[in-house]
């Protein structure tokens, strides 16, 4: 449905606007409090209560188009006719209809664990983070791939690590030009410990829970990857909105593209797993 200045799409035509759109084009906006965010919110969404919002609807981005989302449609259709009225940017501004509650893809919950960055470090200790982040999701997929090379699901996890190599080596080329004498990739990405994962969790304890995985071993592993997609595009979009440069910014928008393919390629594999 047209308003003036905005439309309301619903979660099917959202989920298809995310699909097609780079992750630079435009920002998902949860206009709810702190505490409903924390229960569930839809990845890479940016919390800006409607609250601050109404105080300061300048502080929305001009180049970007907005898509605004709450509990069941209401304050996000007031936070669009805001931002419209406000003509705080040029852009297409968007108002999901029903909310969350009518969203029926993932969620997660809590806040992103911006904390494994030290947002105080300099832009090569950040990009280093960064790499040792994606050595830890290197970690499990190679573990994976080796605990289980002869299942159905191997190719996809064989994929999988082979692409978070390649992750850390689009991150290395940033950093190599950000420092003097850089170290060769291969020297670098082997010694780095990866002992962490972007959701915040310890690589030791993801792979504790692959050992103790009961039922359907593909789609169960599949889920527990997803997982650890999501949560990583939730980290590096929220860590791209807080970046202080733009160099940052452009860095970890760059990856959270990289890890929205990711998922994708994780939902076409639990397509194919026995018994679904």
């Amino acid at each position: 449905m047209a308003y003036p200045g905005f439309e309301t799409i619903s979660p099917d035509q959202l989920r298809d606007y995310m699909a097609r759109h780079r992750e630079k084009e435009y920002l998902l906006i949860d206009v709810r409090q702190p505490g409903e965010y924390i229960e569930a919110h839809i990845p890479g969404s940016r919390l800006i209560p409607l609250m601050e919002l109404q105080h300061n609807p300048f502080d929305l981005p001009s180049d970007r188009e907005m898509v605004f989302y709450c509990h069941s449609g209401g304050r996000s259709l007031m936070a669009a006719d805001l931002a419209a009225e406000a003509e705080v940017t040029e852009k297409a501004i968007y108002n999901l209809s029903g909310g969350i509650m009518a969203w029926d893809g993932r969620t997660l919950a809590d806040y992103p664990k911006v904390r494994v960055f030290d947002k105080s470090q300099s832009l090569p200790d950040l990009l280093m983070t960064a790499m040792d982040l994606e050595k830890g999701a290197y970690r499990f997929y190679t573990y994976v791939l080796e605990k289980y090379g002869q299942e159905s699901f191997a190719g996809t996890m064989d994929q999988l690590s082979k692409a978070e190599t390649a992750h850390a080596k689009s991150i290395y080329r940033f950093w190599e030009k950000s420092v003097d004498d850089p170290q060769p990739f291969e020297a670098l990405f082997e010694a780095l410990a990866g002992e962490i994962l972007e959701g915040g969790e310890s690589v030791g304890e993801m792979l504790d829970r692959v050992e103790n995985i009961e039922g359907n071993l593909c789609l169960n592993l599949m889920e527990l990857a997803l997982h650890i997609e999501y949560s990583a595009f939730d980290l590096y979009r929220t860590m791209a909105e807080q970046a202080d440069s733009e160099a940052a910014k452009t860095v970890f928008l760059n990856i959270a593209q990289a890890e929205k393919a990711h998922m994708r390629v994780l939902g076409r594999a639990i397509t194919e797993c026995p018994g679904v």
